[in-house]
């Protein structure tokens, strides 16, 4: 019994310190970084889509899942699939302070998106490339396996 609680105290232990460590990124950080990724996966679903599209195809493609509008409606279809701890990580990017709001967006479209794009990073930052797929696909409507191989 006592190796099985070293293992919990281990798992416990781990987690109290990956809390910490992902406490030590600004939602701004995340929310960069959770850009870039979001990107990536748009730029690997247009290709698959078009395969032999010219880059303006590919481009009004993209523009149709990473302008702030587009991705708040994203978020509002995987906030009811969020874990507590990505759920807190959204509420944490949604009420970062925003001093530039895009003529494109209301305030609340791009809090929404921030808030998407630091899920999406810190996931990233977790690692957890099965999980950003499964969300980016409820997100989008889009099959998981369009993605399966998509390098993040």
């Amino acid at each position: 019994m006592l190796l099985r609680n070293d293992i919990i105290y281990d798992i416990i232990l781990v987690n109290y310190c990956m809390a910490g460590y992902m406490a030590d990124y600004s939602t701004q950080a995340l929310a960069y970084l959770g850009d870039a990724v979001i990107e990536l996966l748009v730029r690997k679903e247009a290709v698959t889509r078009l395969p032999g599209g010219a880059s303006g195809d590919l481009n009004s493609f993209a523009r149709t899942r990473v302008t702030a509008p587009a991705q708040s409606d994203a978020a509002e279809r995987i906030i009811p699939y969020l874990t507590e701890e990505e759920n807190g990580v959204y509420h944490r990017g949604r009420n970062n302070i925003h001093n530039a709001i895009p003529h494109s967006a209301t305030a609340a479209q791009y809090r929404r998106a921030t808030a998407l794009e630091c899920v999406f990073g810190w996931l990233y930052l977790r690692g957890d490339t099965a999980r950003i797929r499964e969300l980016y696909s409820l997100a989008y409507n889009t099959e998981d396996s369009e993605l399966n191989d998509a390098q993040i």
